[in-house]
């Protein structure tokens, strides 16, 4: 078979026009991806007096001179804290319902604002995160004066990420995640299964890999019914802890499955807790 001159001529700029395509999607995709997955809100909307909780304002420097704005919420003789990390969207005034919850279950109670949420300096990173989670834990150890076996870290959905990482750096008295992801790509290829294998995705929050780094005791929390992050994703993260381990199927949506699932959530918390040597 005689290929043209002409067809040979145009082969290379045939060939080009897919690869420059994908390069272009690419470009664009990565410059999208913050907002796709960073929904911080600067307002704070009520304060922990909204919710006749004492509490006091907290600011907390991190490595990289940032300021991170956050509420140190005191339970009069109560010996353990909770370290708090929310989801990926408002801020800590959106936070209500869990700090009540972890009041009437007479812990002590420190959110902080991740960088560029809420009155927190800087914008939404995924290393940026990490060092936030440090420098929060840092400030239970040498400013409040809590020993490591006092801090039972917790994050939900993408704070359930970040409270992984740092637990598996640090040896908290245990770690609870709750609606969590088991990372970014098995996240991309639920929600873009051909797109995700063609772009570069920025970031990881590979929280499946971290898991396996903590050997503190573990609460994992999901919803089947979870209409934002898949059930079998939570299933991927359990699969991958250490032991000991433990499990509580919530009811209800990504928001409100916490809520929908009372009192039995905030009862298996508490058994978690009393578990813990």
């Amino acid at each position: 078979m005689i290929v043209s001159n002409v067809v040979l001529k145009r082969l290379p700029r045939i060939l080009l026009t897919p690869v420059i395509g994908l390069l272009l999607l690419n470009a664009w995709l990565y410059l999208q991806q913050p907002r796709m997955l960073f929904y911080p809100y600067a307002d704070l909307e009520v304060t922990p007096a909204s919710w006749n909780l004492a509490y006091e304002d907290v600011d907390i420097t991190t490595t990289d001179k940032l300021k991170l704005h956050g509420w140190f919420l005191p339970v009069k003789g109560a010996k353990h804290v909770v370290l708090f990390f929310h989801g990926n969207a408002g801020n800590i005034s959106h936070r209500g319902e869990s700090l009540e919850i972890f009041n009437r279950l007479g812990l002590n109670v420190l959110i902080v604002d991740y960088r560029g949420y809420g009155k927190s300096e800087g914008s939404a990173s995924e290393q940026g995160f990490y060092r936030d989670a440090k420098a929060a834990w840092e400030y239970l150890i040498e400013k409040k004066g809590f020993q490591a076996n006092d801090i039972i870290v917790f994050g939900r959905s993408l704070g359930g990420a970040v409270a992984t990482q740092l637990a598996s750096q640090v040896q908290p008295r245990g770690l609870i995640i709750e609606s969590t992801f088991s990372s970014v790509k098995d996240m991309a290829r639920i929600m873009m299964p051909l797109i995700s294998r063609l772009v570069y995705l920025r970031y990881e929050f590979d929280t499946e890999t971290l898991i396996s780094k903590v050997k503190v005791p573990l609460l994992l929390m999901h919803s089947p019914d979870d209409d934002v992050i898949p059930y079998s994703l939570g299933v991927k993260i359990f699969e991958a802890a250490n032991s000991p381990k433990y499990s509580y199927e919530l009811s209800g949506s990504h928001n409100n499955g916490f809520v929908k699932s009372q009192p039995e959530y905030e009862q298996a918390i508490e058994t978690f807790l009393n578990y813990i040597p």
